[in-house]
């Protein structure tokens, strides 16, 4: 076997555990948030992250790439930097290709806009999506200037998470402020069936049904250009 080949079967075992893994050409594009959303402060190293950085140019690539006609976008994240998770979710919705996203093992904090920044969502049965206030940790100088800040990013977020499902912003505030649901803690945890009851996920599926439901988007995506043209 020629040096590059056996280098690329060691690197195949190091990173995935496997000799080989199927090669597809694919018109679908698939992005992975896992772990913690890592934005303008370094984690440690022991620490699952997906940093956002990353995220970004992969985003412009499918988005200019014709040979992608759709993204689908995997979710097991607890959450993370707010700011960093909230432009992701922009620049996900603001995609002219079809999106589709799903809720996998966590959609937790600002994991929830990343999973409703889709043209149609889905959540795993067992999944589950944690909602809560915005919190802050660290040095805080200045209470009622830092409180103030807080609550306008809190507001960006809910209104995103609105505007991008069927919950509304009363609603979804409801279910963030609510005591008792959470130990020590103030807010909500929605597994499955849960989410797509108050409006946050469209429906409850696993990995062929987002496929199918993606590949659907797709097909009505090229009937409208051809109508177009």
């Amino acid at each position: 076997m020629p040096d590059d080949a056996k280098k690329r079967v060691l690197d195949t075992i190091t990173q995935l555990g496997q000799t080989n893994v199927p090669q597809l050409e694919s018109n679908i594009y698939c992005l992975s948030i896992i772990g913690q959303v890592e934005g303008h402060i370094q984690l440690p190293p022991q620490n699952k992250t997906t940093k956002y950085e990353h995220l970004i140019p992969q985003l412009v690539a499918a988005e200019q790439n014709s040979k992608i006609e759709g993204v689908l976008v995997l979710l097991n994240t607890v959450g993370g930097d707010v700011e960093a998770g909230l432009a992701i979710a922009e620049m996900v919705a603001s995609l002219t290709k079809p999106v589709v996203t799903l809720v996998l093992g966590g959609g937790h904090s600002i994991g929830v806009p990343i999973a409703v920044s889709g043209d149609y969502s889905f959540i795993a049965e067992t999944a589950t999506m944690t909602i809560h206030p915005i919190r802050l940790t660290g040095l805080v100088i200045g209470v009622p200037q830092t409180f103030e800040y807080l609550d306008k990013m809190q507001d960006r977020v809910v209104h995103f998470i609105a505007r991008h499902s069927k919950i509304t912003e009363e609603q979804f505030k409801d279910l963030m402020l609510r005591t008792g649901e959470l130990t020590r803690d103030i807010g909500t945890n929605v597994i499955g069936a849960d989410a797509v009851k108050y409006g946050l996920i469209d429906e409850v599926g696993g990995l062929g049904k987002a496929l199918k439901k993606l590949n659907e988007l797709i097909e009505k995506a090229r009937n409208e250009e051809r109508i177009v043209q």
